[in-house]
This record gives C-alpha cells, structure tokens and sequence, in this order.
C-alpha cells in the first residue's frame, strides 16, 4: 500500500475512534524514533537485554498485560 493510501486509511480509522485507540495512537506517535540505530547500538542493546533476563529482571505475560493497560490509561 502506498503512502498516501496508508494514510488515508488511518486517517479513517482516527475519524471513528474511540478514546482509548485515540490515546494508544498518541502515545506511539510521541514516541516514535524514525531514525535507525547503529548496529553497535543495537548489540550493544542486545547485550543489555541478555544480561537482564539473566538475572531475573523479567515480566511474566500477566504483569506485562497490567503494565499495558497503565500506559494505555495515561
């Protein structure tokens, strides 16, 4: 689909939406990073990640839900 179609149709979407479509919409365009990152950057962040998972610094699906629906709420 071409950009401009692209666009058109979400903005379709955004003409029916409800409150909340609109805030997780909001909340993705602010924090939206066109730019690439190096692909030492992206090691580098896969290191990290690595290394928390290691040592337990995880979510399971349910507390990973909740945490969703707070930042959907903001």
């Amino acid at each position: 689909m071409a950009t401009l179609d692209l666009r058109q149709s979400v903005l379709e979407y955004v003409k029916r939406a409800d409150n909340r479509f609109l805030r997780l919409v909001k909340a993705m365009a602010e924090n939206y990073d066109e730019e690439r990152i190096s692909i030492e950057q992206y090691n580098k962040e896969l290191d990290e990640s690595i290394d928390e998972i290691a040592r337990g610094e995880t979510y399971t699906q349910e507390e990973m839900g909740e945490r969703i629906k707070k930042w959907a709420k903001k």
